[in-house]
């Protein structure tokens, strides 16, 4: 609601100066997801410098998080950003981190306005860096693309407010509602298009999770292999309770070029742990759970990956992982892919124990988006 407070407050403006301003400011979004999954801890923003209705700068967060995209864009105006107008996708930072406040260098530059889509709810600017633009003299407007600037930061307002990442689950379910074959064996659910756009997600995401069941049967890589984005991977996640994942497995062979973080419990075992230290993998500790079914504590696992930086986490599975975390109410967003061919008697149930109504059904989600992909479809919900 208050994103649509901030926007109907900036339609006050005359109809051609707002057509202007919404067209550079989704020039900067679009701009800022380049840097989606690269950016962490940081959020990935987007910024473009206009003067006289010509783009002299544009940037968006480099990957590491360093540096902003406002020290980009003004590089490369230069001296021709005095007078200008700055569009950013986030609230100019106003502390200093491992590089001086942006608000201070936009400020520095001379730039006449700042048109921010959305305030920063990180406690260190939090309002401060709009606060020191306009005790400069310049012009700040809030709210345009508001709505849409807080989804592009959804990973990055959840760190910040509930100190874990935003959960996106991914699910490839046949019409009947399965995710595999008799015995776990793995079916090609969807075609080669919703595979590459998995990949595109992934690449989006900070950090892939998996639980043991999905690596023992299917042996996955869980990276980008979409050409060219090889290197937009994201961290590997398994939850290891027992330190089970073989030393021959395809994310412990890779470890060394793709991070492969492990979360396991204080129980497992230290020469397991050893031996997949030497293989290159992180193994981290999380608390485990007393409630049945037995396993790793999931708030906990979600609260270390926030401590690492991770700020938005894709559950691509299995069943079991799918349904511990919808049952937790720890999904934030469902990709729920649908194919056109049955799976029959004796597949996986894409949820477990759970039905899939209780996503597609569920008042707890409201769907966002819906559309074909060749044959399949895809349905995105988002918590409500």
């Amino acid at each position: 609601m208050i994103f649509r407070i901030l926007e109907d407050q900036y339609a006050q403006k005359s109809q051609e100066a707002k057509a202007t301003d919404l067209r550079f400011m989704q020039l900067a979004l679009t701009l800022g997801r380049r840097g989606q999954g690269r950016t962490w801890p940081n959020p990935a923003v987007g910024a473009v410098i206009v003067k006289d209705g010509v783009i002299i700068g544009r940037g968006w967060t480099q990957p590491g998080g360093r540096p902003h995209a406002e020290p980009v864009a003004l590089a490369q105006a230069g001296a021709a950003a005095r007078g200008a107008t700055l569009y950013v996708t986030l609230e100019p930072c106003s502390h200093f981190g491992k590089s001086p406040p942006c608000a201070d260098a936009i400020v520095a530059a001379g730039i006449a306005r700042v048109v921010a889509a959305i305030e920063d709810p990180n406690p260190e600017v939090a309002g401060q860096g709009h606060a020191r633009l306009r005790a400069a003299g310049i012009r700040v407007d809030v709210g345009l693309c508001a709505e849409q600037a807080a989804r592009d930061h959804t990973g990055h307002f959840r760190r910040v407010r509930d100190r874990r990442p935003h959960v996106v689950l991914k699910l490839a379910v046949s019409p009947d509602d399965k995710i595999a074959a008799v015995g776990h064996r793995p079916v090609a659910v969807t075609g080669e298009m919703v595979r590459s756009r998995v990949h595109l997600l992934r690449a989006q995401c900070d950090a892939v999770l998996v639980g043991m069941g999905t690596v023992l049967a299917d042996d996955p890589e869980l990276t980008c292999r979409l050409p060219g984005m090889a290197k937009r991977s994201p961290v590997r996640v398994v939850l290891d309770r027992a330190l089970r994942i073989s030393g021959n497995s395809k994310l412990v062979h890779s470890a060394r070029t793709t991070p492969l973080w492990v979360m396991t419990s204080s129980l497992s075992e230290a020469p397991a742990a050893m031996a997949l230290g030497a293989a290159g993998a992180q193994v981290l500790r999380v608390p485990t759970t007393t409630a049945p079914p037995p396993g790793l504590d999931l708030p906990a696992v979600l609260h270390s990956l926030s401590g690492k930086g991770i700020t938005k986490l894709l559950v691509e599975g299995g069943s079991k992982v799918a349904s511990s975390f919808l049952a937790a109410g720890l999904v934030d967003e469902v990709w729920l892919f649908r194919g056109v061919k049955d799976i029959g008697e004796g597949g996986v149930a894409a949820l477990d124990a759970l039905p899939l109504s209780a996503i597609t059904g569920s008042p707890d989600f409201v769907q966002r988006a819906s559309e074909a992909i060749e044959n399949d479809t895809l349905t995105i919900y988002e918590r409500s």
